[in-house]
């Protein structure tokens, strides 16, 4: 009984490794590799069943209208022109402050501590990033940093979800491979008053969210 509540554990892993592949392909900027991410996520979506595949399915649907140039226009004015809908998923819990240096730097040590080196032109607290690395380099690493930072997750859901965007199901199908959230209203709360602010006196940390990208 217990190999098989092993073997169905991994089962269940590995299913949630496919749809964090497939979700990091499609939440990816679209650069002239967006044909054929789009191509693998609805091959890798066909492995799964269900909801998950459908969301998936819905993401890449809703993609597959726009050519590659205009998929850009799309994705800069989604993703770094609302800050509801930042993929950097510290900073709703930390904002602009010192704690989010200490935040990211969490991600980074996860990633040393899986035996690769965090990615050297992209934060490494980027949702794209963090869902590529729970599905290809340390599955359980990457789903607790995931699950850690579900509110995050909810709050960019919600936007797209405001927003009528494609990406929402993508990011609907990572919903479904994590815990929900320990506080279920702090996502409304989150959207309601802002991330948290530097204390008064302290200097903050200065990341700008979202970066804005040099062109589309």
């Amino acid at each position: 009984m217990k190999l098989l509540s092993r073997g169905k554990q991994r089962a269940h892993l590995m299913q949630d490794r496919v749809v964090w592949q497939a979700a990091s392909l499609l939440l990816a900027y679209p650069d002239e590799g967006f044909t054929r991410r789009l191509q693998l996520a609805d091959e890798l979506s066909g492995h799964l069943g269900g909801r998950t595949q459908h969301l998936l399915s819905q993401t890449v649907t809703g993609l597959r209208q726009y050519e590659t140039l205009d998929a850009a226009i799309h994705y800069v004015e989604t993703f770094d022109l609302r800050r509801r809908a930042t993929m950097y998923l510290t900073y709703w819990t930390a904002g602009d402050t010192r704690n989010r240096g200490r935040e990211m730097l969490n991600f980074a040590s996860a990633y040393r501590d899986a035996g690769v080196e965090p990615p050297a032109k992209e934060s490494p607290d980027y949702l794209p990033v963090v869902l590529e690395f729970a599905a290809t380099v340390d599955p359980q690493a990457g789903h607790q940093l995931l699950a850690a930072h579900r509110t995050s997750i909810d709050v960019l859901q919600k936007a797209l979800t405001d927003a009528g965007s494609p990406y929402r199901h993508a990011v609907a199908a990572v919903c479904e491979t994590l815990p929900a959230a320990g506080d279920p209203d702090r996502a409304q709360r989150l959207t309601e008053s802002g991330p948290p602010a530097e204390a008064v006196g302290l200097q903050p940390f200065t990341l700008t969210v979202p970066p804005r990208r040099g062109s589309a």
